[in-house]
């Protein structure tokens, strides 16, 4: 397994987390690929940790479906199967739908000035091929209203599933099926102003339920075959 020449910044007052974000940010990236074996040693040494935290980290990475655990073997990078992102994307949707919907009511004009800006960020990273600021763009803007709503239980599962997205994303903001999420986002933002929480939610879920599986776009990546 190669390990990157830089070494990231470990928060030690939330290390658990810290290392977790750090490996799962790095599956994501593609900084480990499909099918590479991860082995916690050398993870470890990479984030300057000891062996626990990591061990911690994998597990909720494969609770998360990002990494496969065979237990007394070996442990990799999952592929995009199908089904993981058809389920993660449902849920996804289901708790943005929510988290909007419980924070309409809440948004101030600093919250939706802070959407509006960030989705213009989303346009113009999109309209240059940055994945990377659109992604980030595209937090910043859908993570206000779950800030606002300030749902712990909708957060923790939306930490939980969001990352199998992630790479589904990647594939989709870098083709021009990206540009399809701006007008979505200004919709959304114009409920949110008008108070309609009921469509703006319905938005909400319609934008994460509309990232498309391999059947319905042929995405440049398979379906990974079943396991047994």
């Amino acid at each position: 397994m190669p390990i990157p020449e830089n070494t990231p910044a470990i928060d030690r007052h939330l290390l658990r987390d810290s290392v977790y974000h750090h490996l799962r940010d790095a599956i994501v990236k593609g900084v480990f690929v499909p099918g590479e074996q991860l082995r916690d040693m050398e993870l470890a040494a990479w984030l300057g940790v000891s062996r626990t935290p990591v061990r911690e980290a994998m597990l909720r990475l494969a609770d998360a479906g990002l990494v496969v655990a065979r237990p007394g073997r070996s442990t990799t990078v999952s592929s995009l199967a199908l089904r993981d992102v058809r389920d993660a994307r449902d849920v996804v949707a289901a708790m943005h739908e929510v988290a909007v919907r419980e924070a309409v009511a809440g948004l101030t004009e600093a919250d939706l000035d802070a959407m509006r800006a960030a989705n213009r960020r989303f346009r113009t990273a999109v309209e240059r091929g940055d994945v990377d600021e659109a992604l980030r763009a595209d937090d910043d803007l859908h993570g206000i209203p779950v800030t606002v709503a300030a749902n712990r239980a909708l957060a923790t599962v939306l930490d939980q599933f969001t990352p199998v997205l992630r790479r589904a994303e990647r594939l989709r903001f870098s083709t021009l099926g990206g540009r399809v999420s701006i007008a979505r986002h200004d919709e959304l933002i114009r409920l949110c102003a008008a108070g309609d929480a009921d469509q703006a939610a319905a938005i909400a879920f319609d934008t994460w339920r509309s990232l498309p599986a391999y059947e319905e776009e042929s995405w440049p990546f398979p379906p990974s075959p079943a396991t047994p």
